[in-house]
């Protein structure tokens, strides 16, 4: 790998890992990278997946202060994600390529309206709540910890933004906890797809490095981003970001 490659995912992987533990975005920089470094989709895709576990590291390292008194319900949501995660990662290695791909903008879109809409879903679930006499969670969160997790394993492209807006539909918290919580349950998923990875598929390991230790960096000065960002606007940039990856992996995957 030649010095311009390696300062291209170096510098990508430092904005992966700002928007990973920001907004979970990593993968609008740190896949494209890979792709502009010479690596075909399957072998970018599993090489961005190993290497960005190092964002989980990071943000959970920066986020210490959100993630206290959270220790039970993030055991909870890794352990579910880890499952997603495991099944995302034999459904790629089974299945023909990019037979989930024209799926994905789909999810990255939805999640993208989840987050815009997310007051007035949060509003809505507590009234239900109230009428019923139980909390907005249950089975419809931990299926949908399970799904997205399945789609961090296979894929992976913005499975944070999908995260963020489940759990932000489910729990009235600041932004900034929503977020730390949210970078360990998608770590889950990660780290058992990378392992998989790491053994059965064609991973870059050199590409790897380098764009780990930028996403390292990136991550754990991202959630000092959180703290000091109003919620509201962060939200929407979040969500309109996220809208943009999703029209760029659908052009992508059309033509």
């Amino acid at each position: 790998m030649g010095a311009g490659a390696t300062a291209l995912l170096l510098l990508a992987g430092v904005a992966s890992g700002l928007a990973g533990s920001v907004a979970g975005l990593a993968s609008l920089f740190s896949y494209p990278a890979l792709l502009a470094v010479g690596l075909p989709p399957v072998a970018a895709n599993v090489t961005n997946t190993v290497a960005l576990f190092s964002t989980t590291v990071g943000a959970a390292a920066g986020s210490r202060a959100e993630l206290r008194g959270q220790r039970r319900r993030t055991v909870r949501l890794v352990a579910l994600a880890a499952v997603g995660g495991t099944l995302g990662a034999a459904l790629l290695l089974s299945t023909p390529d990019g037979v989930f791909e024209l799926v994905v903008p789909w999810l990255i879109a939805l999640g993208s309206v989840l987050l815009l809409a997310r007051d007035r879903l949060r509003a809505l679930a507590d009234r239900r709540a109230m009428a019923a006499g139980t909390a907005p969670r249950g089975a419809p969160l931990t299926v949908a910890v399970v799904l997205i997790g399945l789609y961090a394993g296979y894929f992976g492209a913005a499975a944070g933004v999908l995260m963020l807006a489940v759990l932000s539909v489910s729990a009235t918290e600041p932004l900034a906890v929503t977020n730390a919580v949210k970078n360990l349950a998608t770590g889950g998923a990660n780290l058992v797809a990378a392992i998989g990875y790491a053994f059965w598929a064609p991973v870059d390991w050199t590409a790897a490095a380098v764009l780990a230790c930028g996403a390292l960096a990136g991550s754990w000065t991202g959630p000092a981003l959180v703290r000091r960002l109003p919620e509201r606007p962060l939200r929407v940039a979040i969500a309109l970001a996220g809208l943009g990856l999703a029209a760029h992996l659908w052009l992508t995957a059309v033509h």
